[in-house]
């Protein structure tokens, strides 16, 4: 059902828009994609319907932005209604009423984190308003335009409508005055920390700047050491200039720094419908850098040509996926989410290849010619079908992407935990840098150093930091000592990190199932001592599901539980959850937990349960798999069902359509999966489980040159449940499918029907296979 909400946003914006047809790289004639999104959804705070035991959550925000740029590009420009760097705070809010100007923000969408290295450019009319809160400008959601390779905005007190456009690195800005008089350019480096500087040089008409990159909260590691550097080029000869600091205006001075709410500002005198250019270019090394960039980006001054640019790069990037469907709002939510699923990890390197060394302060390094160097992996998220996704469609892509990784290892000395800010951080827990590494690997990726790789992977699995200042800094496992002594980590540990100081039955869930990764990437590599000793480890899982109880459970270093009912409760030794949702954390071995539960009966039943009970937790990580598990023990209707379900009340078409942070992408990629009818539940294996394709057709235009279409025949809102299948012309009954099927090519169709068909895929033989194999 569409909400009231969700159709008055779309008359606003998307309704006027007309698919277009054009030819496509793939030579297939299809239509415009980028029609379909509307960049603004997941701004607002959330209006989904996640509720029960945990409450209705209507106080979150997706935490993403309506910005312009390059899928996985180095800055996203964005609109700005918020004037911060600090933790949690999104530079743009759908709530927000008032325009501060246009930022190229690094903020790690979708997540509680921060921006950092970022500059806000504003131009305003009349009156010159120097610090954000004070040049805020009404402006209203019918008179925006926010697709991700343009954005519109018509500012009535200012007499003006901005445009933007840009690339990966650099962004141009169209100003369009509706009355004449004065105008002013307003630029200022966003230091909460007051360390910024920025200055004019009138001959060149050039204003550069920078911010240093400091990462303050404690227990998130070293201070970045480097800067967000800028440069904005402008055409027009101005009037006046100066610089400011706070409401102190300096006229004539040409720089200032190491203060807050510092910044140049420029006068024009402008004619009624006069248009002025303003280009800008953004580094992470010096100014150079950011020259280089804007010279090969954007080195004219023509606004439509970039804007045609970046639009065909995004269908390009878009056409992966080709949907059909009569139902429009389908396609705005995947096409949305598709976009969403395409910030993360970012491009840190300059166009020339310079990039700031890994967790190092002042050294500057160089790429091989046509390498990428990525960082901000909000890794805790969006191993689980982020980066499965990228596998899948972008393979190459994400090669690149761990050989990112690999070289954080060799400039580091550690794989990082959730490597972000290009440093380590003990943000988050886990070590999915190595499931990630062996989902790619599983999987075919061969574009990045695997031997490389796995010293690094072996050393975090198996070694601990010798000095506390690394450990503190977020190098290697927390509590790996523990981990082997007991094959968990117990009560006792306090396992001391800023943000997450106990959750000791939750890391020992993790790092089992990394463990099973990294044996199989042993297995493959035949380091087969590494591949026993691991398998085993991997089934340390056990050791925190209480068998009087089947649920997860703390437990202490003489080996008894917790005596408390805690299951549906809130607990410290668990992440962000209670435990009945890291219960299910078990990708790897479902019939092994079956076991400790007591069988597949009472499997079946504790699952049921999370949703009849209205246990399930979509807005956050680690129930993601949980509805997919119905698969393993042979009751795939359920699943389908369950599904469909999170689909329809946890993903709204507006503003306020999640049910949570959208955490660096990785709730919009578990939509993306769940709408085409398959999902990676355990990334380190070849398999993907099925559920319920919501398209009556959908094709895969896979890197490989082949295409994988899956055709659901009767599909429609009612008709959710598989009634048969076929595999290129054959019965198909397995309730799963392999990655090895899909990048061949071919066809998957599915017969769906309005009722379950509780014979389909439901017996032993059908259901995923076991990845487990200790060896002797």
């Amino acid at each position: 059902m569409k909400t009231h909400f969700a159709i008055l946003f779309k008359s606003l914006f998307l309704g006027t828009i007309t698919p277009l047809v054009i030819s496509c790289t793939h030579g297939q004639t299809t239509e415009r994609l980028l029609p379909y999104i509307d960049t603004r959804m997941s701004t607002a705070a959330s209006i989904t319907h996640t509720a029960g035991m945990f409450g209705k959550h209507t106080e979150e925000y997706g935490q993403t932005l309506p910005a312009v740029l390059e899928p996985n590009g180095m800055n996203f420009w964005t609109p700005q209604t918020q004037d911060t760097e600090q933790k949690c705070i999104a530079p743009y809010y759908y709530r927000d009423s008032l325009f501060q100007g246009f930022r190229n923000s690094h903020w790690i969408t979708g997540g509680c984190t921060q921006d950092y290295g970022s500059m806000t450019l504003s131009a305003l009319f009349d009156s010159l308003r120097c610090i954000p809160e004070k040049r805020g400008t009404r402006f209203a959601h019918e008179q925006e335009t926010a697709t991700p390779s343009y954005y519109s905005v018509t500012l009535p007190e200012e007499h003006l409508q901005a445009e933007m456009t840009g690339r990966s690195r650099s962004a141009i800005f169209r100003f369009t005055y509706q009355k004449a008089g004065k105008a002013y350019l307003i630029v200022n480096p966003n230091s909460d920390e007051g360390e910024g500087y920025i200055e004019i040089d009138t001959l060149q008409k050039r204003i550069y700047g920078y911010n240093p990159v400091h990462r303050i909260y404690q227990g998130w590691g070293e201070p970045a050491g480097y800067s967000g550097h800028f440069i904005i080029d402008y055409q027009k000869e101005p009037c006046e200039f100066g610089t400011f600091r706070e409401d102190s205006v300096f006229p004539g001075q040409i720089k200032i720094e190491k203060e807050k709410n510092i910044g140049i500002y420029i006068g024009f005198h402008v004619e009624n419908d006069e248009q002025i250019l303003v280009k800008a270019a953004s580094s992470f090394t010096d100014k150079e850098g950011a020259e280089k960039n804007m010279q090969q980006e954007i080195p004219h001054w023509d606004f439509n040509q970039t804007q045609k640019e970046l639009t065909a790069i995004w269908e390009k990037h878009l056409s992966a996926i080709e949907v059909e469907t009569p139902d429009q709002e389908a396609k705005e939510k995947f096409y949305g989410a598709f976009y969403r699923a395409s910030f993360l990890p970012r491009t840190f390197n300059d166009v020339d290849g310079r990039y700031p060394a890994f967790a190092q302060k002042d050294s500057i390094l160089q790429l091989a010619s046509n390498e990428v160097y990525y960082d901000d992996y909000s890794m805790w998220d969006t191993y689980r079908a982020l980066h499965p996704l990228i596998n899948l469609l972008y393979p190459t892509q994400g090669g690149n992407m761990m050989q990112s990784l690999i070289n954080k290892f060799e400039q580091g000395g550690w794989i990082p935990i959730f490597p972000c800010w290009n440093s380590y951080t003990a943000a988050m827990i886990g070590d999915h840098c190595i499931a990630a590494i062996g989902d790619a690997y599983i999987k075919g990726v061969r574009n990045f150093d695997i031997e490389k790789a796995y010293e690094a992977m072996r050393k975090n699995a198996f070694e601990s930091p010798a000095n506390k200042k690394d450990y503190q800094n977020g190098m290697g496992r927390r509590a790996l000592q523990s981990y082997l002594k007991y094959g968990y980590i117990p009560l006792e540990d306090s396992v001391p990190d800023a943000f997450h100081t106990k959750e000791q039955v939750s890391r020992t869930l993790e790092y089992a199932y990394d463990d099973f990764v990294l044996s199989q990437v042993a297995k493959q590599l035949q380091k087969n001592e590494d591949y026993k000793l691991l398998s085993v480890r991997a089934l340390n899982y056990r050791n925190v599901i209480d068998p009087q109880t089947g649920y997860a459970q703390g437990r202490h270093t003489d080996g008894t539980f917790l005596k408390e009912q805690n299951a549906f409760q809130f607990a410290k030794f668990i992440t962000e959850g209670a435990p009945c949702h890291y219960t299910w954390y078990v990708p790897h071995d479902p019939y092994g937990l079956m076991e400790y539960m007591g069988g597949k009966e009472k499997f079946a039943l504790k699952l049921d349960s999370m949703f009849s009970e209205h246990r399930y937790w979509h807005g956050n990580e680690p129930c993601h798999q949980v509805a997919f598990m119905f698969n393993y023990a042979g009751e795939p209707w359920k699943t389908q069902q369950a599904i469909r379900h999170i689909m329809e009340t946890e993903y709204l078409n507006a503003p306020g359509g999640l049910s949570g942070n959208d955490d660096a992408g990785q709730m919009s990629a578990w939509y993306i999966f769940a709408s085409l009818g398959f999902y990676p539940v355990c990334p380190g294996s070849p398999f993907y489980v099925l559920a319920s394709p919501s398209f009556p057709k959908a094709v895969l235009h896979l890197e490989n040159g082949k295409s994988f279409i899956l055709q659901a025949e009767n599909a429609s809102e009612e008709n959710i449940y598989i009634q048969k299948v076929t595999l290129n012309g054959k019965a198909y009954t397995k309730n799963y499918i392999s990655h090895k099927d899909i990048i061949a090519g071919g066809e998957m169709v599915f017969t769906m029907g309005n009722t379950p068909n509780k014979t389909w895929g439901n017996t032993p033989e059908d259901c995923p296979p076991s990845l487990i194999e200790v060896a002797e």
